[in-house]
């Protein structure tokens, strides 16, 4: 390939990628998120008698230093609150867009885990609620999965001696959720007919499964509920007994048919424990309700 046609084939990928703005919702990333929008608006105008520079945006944004832009992009830079919004201005956000960029800003530059996921519960939930508010959502949709209160409630069905009195029940969450959560979460799943009421003696059991899995749960309703459930474990990890809990990490190098034998082998212990432990709760009872988190993900990238 002479240079020529390497530089339009080169030419041609970037105007693919850059032809159309960034879509927010699809970063986790502000930094690319940036970069991407300055080169999305570097394309738009290339043909203009000025194109569009760092110094653009600065002006727009009222910032005096011309390439601010540039060492934000670069990491060399963080945002402060102010100049989140004013960042926000000059990207042309509406007042939905700002709220999450700031929260996008905050979970990257957030310092310590535990933070990182406080910011990334947030910013799941603003764009679950955007979606919502746009119709990309649905409500059944969003009521079939819901958060993690309904299913620890859904769990305590079988689980000893459990009086479903809304303060009782936020003393055995540990707190955790307030009595508004709890009493939605019960309410709506007695009304579905997840959970059902004994009229005589107040006992509460389970009516149907929750979900199945041939239920289509848009992506991302099942980032916020998996958010949700990572974050109660790391509270876990700082507030928890050690003998209380067990937790344990691996970090390994791994061929692409491991990590797919890996996965598989996950997914089919998942099932197992889930069906196995089904089947003895309707004999007897569990003692407590219990979380089972795995993660499975990628920490390097490949190189070809």
């Amino acid at each position: 390939m002479s240079t020529v046609d390497k530089h339009q084939a080169q030419w041609a990928s970037r105007f693919k990628k850059f032809n159309q703005r960034p879509t927010l919702s699809s970063y986790t990333d502000f930094r690319r998120y940036l970069y991407d929008f300055y080169s999305y608006k570097k394309l738009a105008t290339v043909d203009s008698i000025r194109p569009y520079s760092y110094a653009h945006f600065s002006a727009a944004a009222d910032i005096k230093s011309p390439n601010y832009l540039k060492l934000i992009i670069d990491g060399q830079r963080n945002l402060s609150k102010q100049m989140i919004i004013k960042f926000s201005r000059a990207l042309g956000h509406t007042k939905a867009e700002h709220e999450e960029f700031s929260a996008l800003v905050m979970y990257g530059q957030a310092k310590n885990p535990a933070e990182r996921n406080q910011y990334l519960k947030v910013l799941s939930e603003i764009r679950v609620n955007n979606k919502i508010k746009e119709g990309k959502i649905q409500s059944q949709d969003y009521e079939s999965i819901t958060s993690w209160v309904m299913w620890v409630l859904f769990a305590m069905a079988e689980q000893k001696n459990v009086d479903f009195n809304v303060d009782n029940l936020k003393k055995l969450i540990g707190n955790k959720a307030s009595k508004d959560e709890i009493k939605s979460g019960l309410d709506h799943l007695v009304e579905r007919g997840d959970l059902v009421r004994n009229p005589e003696t107040g006992e509460v059991s389970k009516g149907r499964e929750m979900m199945t899995g041939g239920q289509n749960i848009p992506v991302e309703l099942v980032r916020k509920l998996q958010a949700e459930l990572i974050y109660l474990g790391l509270e876990s990890l700082f507030q928890d007994r050690p003998q209380d809990r067990e937790f344990g990490a691996m970090t390994m190098a791994l061929t692409e048919d491991e990590f797919e034998a890996l996965k598989f082998e996950v997914r089919q212990m998942r099932k197992r424990w889930s069906k196995d432990h089904s089947v003895k709760r309707k004999s007897e009872k569990g003692d407590r309700v219990f979380q089972i988190n795995f993660q499975l993900f990628p920490i390097t990238k490949s190189r070809k």
